[in-house]
């Protein structure tokens, strides 16, 4: 067996191009949950408030969010917080496994998962807000 052979890392896609949980890496199961709901990078990284690039670090393996971050992601991706950190428990779905859905049930789920990233979003910047006007007020006694 050749050097280069022990060198190469081990192939994540399995068949029909889908990955394999053993295998998957977070930054595997970031893009996985993204591309299921069929959304670019750059609209993950406008509803998770952060830049381009961080969610390309994120799927690159080159960096991970932080716990806030996190959360929201999960609630983004519509996807369990234990799944995204180590494949286990309510992910995305292998292709062929949930079944055919007609377009409005498909729809109304995405729909909901954009809402529930909303929400998220929104109490992000509530417990932002809170702790603001927890310091004003402990400043103005």
């Amino acid at each position: 067996m050749a050097e280069r052979d022990y060198l190469e890392a081990p192939q994540v896609l399995t068949h029909a191009g889908w990955y394999s949980n053993e295998a998957a890496t977070f930054g595997d199961r970031v893009a996985a949950g993204r591309e299921a709901l069929g959304i670019s990078q750059s609209d993950l990284a406008k509803k998770l408030g952060v830049k381009l690039k961080t969610v390309q670090a994120w799927e690159d393996d080159l960096s991970e969010p932080r716990a806030n971050k996190l959360q929201m992601l999960s609630g983004v991706l519509n996807v369990s917080l234990v799944w995204l950190l180590n494949g286990e428990g309510a992910g995305v779905a292998e292709p062929g496994e949930e079944g055919a859905l007609n377009g409005d049930v498909s729809e109304l789920l995405t729909e909901i998962r954009q809402l529930k990233g909303t929400i998220a979003q929104a109490a992000d910047r509530l417990g932002g807000l809170e702790k603001r006007l927890r310091r004003a007020l402990k400043d103005a006694v």
